[in-house]
Order: structure tokens, then C-alpha cells, then sequence
């Protein structure tokens, strides 16, 4: 029998975790991933649903795959995550090529699906899944960097977000089991882990009240993992910083200064109609806690243009206020009206036209920040973890520097290396010195290498198609 199965992944880098969880379900059943669908026998999508583009994209990739049923060796073809989990019953009822449907909660249910156990539609409860380190799990990343899932769901009611109904809850785990996944990764080759979830600043709120951890704790234990270089921090949502995250972040040589805080807003009258549960004097005072506490912070954030009701005086506001904080990174999301959001029944829809010239205005004021950011930073040695060959060009090597987050913030191209004795390889640190700077990426000269500690594990060369603006940050 040709057990071979290929995967598609939209969306987040949560969502990703998942698709590599069912990535080692498949390889657990005796599958084979191959890269090309047209090879498969099993295709798997892992679908996104959180804003309409993202939902057009799950559709169109749905409708590609599709054509190697008749067409390729596919026998099997399974959509899975939040999309189906959003709409299990319209997706089976427009789709009768797609043999199997599962939720975002459902990716140990992939080895009932491939013994052909399973019912057609099985999407499960979205508050039933949280990984674990000892869940099966095939990396995907670029060498040296993997993600690391801390909780699930999320408690927060942003009248703009669907994520409580597609994920549930807020569930946590617990202190050692991060740890211990996170050694796992490290015996592995990694050196960079990246911390998310939904909502990674109520990290623990949700565990019993005897000895419930902190965020702090948790990144404390996991930043001592002996043999890991770096440790980032996504999705953390704008409240008070406790002083010990805020030592950790200056201080730990292994905590990178780097924050990821999705803001939506600034303005007060918008920041209530989102149900973000503050005004903008809080948003104010934390950029100047965290610029004051942290050296060589770089500070990446979101917004959202278009939110029924906002005014023009209150998007130039939020413009006022960003050229202020002068953010390294700045992405922002058109509002996408979701029939389920809290957000859809306000008066004052904005329209297409006028949302679209306020996105384009916000995107480049963010650009030309990132220019001057990455122009400073010209002259300067940075440590970089090499990633391997250049998407573009075969014969130039990347990677990214610590203010650079994985597949959204650049790239630094490494030069000088045909004077090197071999060329650096992918999930090694290197120092270099930075020559030139774009709006994105930089490039810069080898000018010292340090030596791999660990073999780096081998990957899986998952097709990933990221959502709308996910090169800059996402939504949350």
C-alpha cells in the first residue's frame, strides 16, 4: 500500500505546532511526507479561519488540492483545523471530494482517519486539545528554531475575535512539561525556541490557585535548559509587565529582548469598542516602561484599521501615537467583519475604500520606521543563527539576527564566505558584521563562527502558506 501523505499549513505558528503534531501521528501510522502532492496518497490540510482572507485562502488551497484526487495518486484527502472547525457541515456539503473533516482540536484523531476508523465529519470539542512534550511531533522550521506552545484558547472577549469559539478555553501547561519538551528540542539541535499561545501573558491563571505558576517562572526554568541560545516571547497581551518578566527580558543572557504585544488600537473610544478592557494611557505607559527597562529592546506590534466606528480622529490618533513609540515592527490588519464577533452588530462600518487608504498610510509609516531601524544597525556585530541556503539564491547563505522572530521580521544575507574554510552551516551561530540594510532585511560579513554542539536534527520540508500580513506580525 503507498503510504504517502503531504501537508499543507495556513495560518499561525500555532497552528503550525499542530500540523506537526499530525505530522508525527502520520509517520507514527507508517506514512512517508512527500513534497509534492501530486505524489501522495494522503493530503492533509490544516486550515485557518480566523479572518475572511485567511478563510479565502484555506478555500482556494481546499479547491487545489481537490484536482489530485482525479488527477494524482490521492486516495485520502483530509481538511482539518479551524476552518472546519468553524464550519464543519457547509465545508462537507460544498466539498464531497474531502473524505475526512477534523477541528483544531482533533490532530491525534489523524491515525483513526489514515486506518480509515474514522466518521467523516469528526470534529471534535475545541477545549479537548493541548500538547504535551510527549505528543508525536516532526519539526518543520529552518534549522536551529522551533516553537513552543504553552497554552491553549483563550479567556479574553475582543469584540473583534474569534478565537475563544474556535479554540476554547484557556488551557495551560504545566511548568515541567514545557521544560521537558523543551529539552527534548535542544538534545535535538535547537537553539532558538520560541514561546506562544493565544494569550502567552495569562500563561498559568488558568491552573489551581495552590501553586499556580507565573509567565516569569516559566520562562525562567526554560531559559536555564542548559544548551539553548535563545528564547522569544510572542502574543503577549498589553497589560502590566510583572517586574520579574521585565528583569528576565533585560537581563537573562538567553532571554532575547524582544517583545511581541499585539495593540490593536490607541485611541480610547476604539480600544473600548474592541473590548480590549483598557484605554491608550495604559498602552503609552507600557512602551515607556519596557523602552526605560530593557536595552536594545525591539518592539513588534499589530493594529487593526477599519473597526466599525472609528473616526478619522481617532485613526490619526493611533498614527500619532505610533510615530511616538517608534515600534521596530508594525503590522496591520484591515478589520474583517465576522458574523460571530461581538464587533459585527456595531454601527459605523467603515468602508471598504476608506479602511484600505488608512491601512496603506499606517503600513508606510511602519516601513519607513523599520528602514531607519535596520539603517542603525549598519556597523554593528550581531549574532546571527544561520538558517541555510537563501530562498531566493541557491548560493547565499541566511539567518537572523535575535531582533529578527522566524519567517516574519527578515533576513540578515551572510557575505564573505567564499573566504571562510567551510560555509556556515544551517542551525550554527555566527557573528557578523552588518554592511547594508534594506526596509527588512540585512546583509553583513562572516567575521566569526562558533562550532555546532549538537547534530541538528533533519526536517520536514512542510508546505506552509502564511495569512494576510504575516511578514510583519499577526493578529491575536
Amino acid at each position: 500500500m503507498n503510504r504517502t501523505i503531504h501537508f499543507v499549513s495556513l495560518g499561525c505558528p500555532k497552528n503550525r505546532v499542530d500540523s506537526e503534531v499530525m505530522l508525527g501521528v502520520a509517520q507514527r501510522e507508517g506514512y512517508v511526507h512527500v513534497d509534492d502532492p501530486a505524489g501522495a496518497s494522503v493530503i492533509v490540510i490544516n486550515t485557518c479561519g480566523f479572518i475572511d482572507a485567511a478563510k479565502k485562502e484555506s478555500v482556494d488551497t481546499i479547491l487545489e488540492m481537490t484536482d489530485y484526487k482525479a488527477q494524482g495518486s490521492c486516495e485520502r484527502l483530509v481538511v482539518a483545523g479551524c476552518l472546519s472547525q468553524r464550519h464543519p457541515e457547509e465545508l462537507a456539503k460544498g466539498f464531497p471530494e474531502v473524505d475526512n473533516f477534523l477541528g483544531s482540536s482533533d490532530m491525534l484523531a489523524l491515525g483513526s482517519v489514515l486506518r480509515g476508523a474514522s466518521e467523516r465529519i469528526a470534529v471534535g470539542n475545541p477545549a479537548d486539545w493541548l500538547v504535551a512534550a510527549e505528543s508525536p511531533r516532526i519539526l518543520s522550521s529552518r534549522h536551529g528554531s522551533a516553537y513552543v506552545k504553552i497554552a491553549e484558547g483563550c479567556n479574553r472577549s475582543c469584540s473583534f475575535c474569534v478565537i475563544p469559539d474556535l479554540r476554547g478555553k484557556q488551557r495551560s501547561r504545566r511548568v515541567e512539561d514545557v521544560v521537558r519538551e523543551v529539552e527534548q528540542l535542544v538534545a535535538s539541535g535547537i537553539k532558538e525556541v520560541n514561546l506562544i499561545s493565544q494569550d502567552t501573558i495569562a500563561f498559568g491563571r488558568d491552573l489551581p490557585a495552590e501553586g499556580r505558576p507565573e509567565l516569569a517562572e516559566l520562562v525562567r526554568r526554560v531559559a536555564d535548559v542548559e544548551g539553548l541560545r535563545w528564547l522569544r516571547l510572542f502574543y503577549l497581551y498589553p497589560e502590566k509587565l510583572s517586574p520579574d518578566l521585565i528583569e528576565l527580558l533585560a537581563h537573562h543572557p538567553r532571554v532575547l529582548p524582544y517583545v511581541d504585544m499585539p495593540l490593536q488600537h490607541a485611541a480610547d473610544g476604539m480600544l473600548r469598542r474592541m473590548k480590549r478592557g483598557h484605554g491608550g494611557k495604559r498602552l503609552y505607559d507600557l512602551v515607556e516602561q519596557l523602552r526605560g527597562a530593557v536595552p536594545n529592546l525591539t518592539f513588534r506590534t499589530a493594529f487593526i484599521v477599519g473597526h466599525p466606528g472609528e473616526t478619522a480622529a481617532e485613526f490619526e490618533e493611533l498614527c500619532e501615537f505610533v510615530a511616538w513609540a517608534n515600534f521596530d515592527r508594525v503590522g496591520v490588519f484591515r478589520y474583517s467583519d465576522e458574523e460571530s464577533c461581538a464587533s459585527h452588530a456595531l454601527l459605523g462600518k467603515v468602508p471598504k475604500r476608506t479602511a484600505e487608504s488608512r491601512y496603506k498610510k499606517l503600513m508606510a509609516m511602519a516601513q519607513r520606521i523599520a528602514r531607519e531601524r535596520n539603517q542603525a544597525l549598519v556597523g554593528k556585530t550581531l549574532d546571527v543563527l544561520v538558517e541555510g541556503e537563501s530562498d531566493e539564491h541557491e548560493t547565499v547563505v541566511m539567518g537572523r539576527h535575535g531582533g529578527q522572530a522566524p519567517e516574519i521580521d527578515g533576513q540578515v544575507y551572510l557575505t564573505g564566505t567564499e573566504n571562510l574554510p567551510e560555509l556556515p552551516r544551517a542551525g550554527e551561530m555566527v557573528q557578523v558584521r552588518i554592511t547594508q540594510a534594506s526596509d527588512y532585511d540585512l546583509a553583513g560579513e562572516v567575521v566569526g563562527m562558533s562550532p555546532t554542539e549538537r547534530p541538528v536534527s533533519r526536517r520536514v520540508g512542510l508546505r506552509v502558506l502564511p495569512t494576510d500580513n504575516r511578514r510583519l506580525t499577526s493578529p491575536s
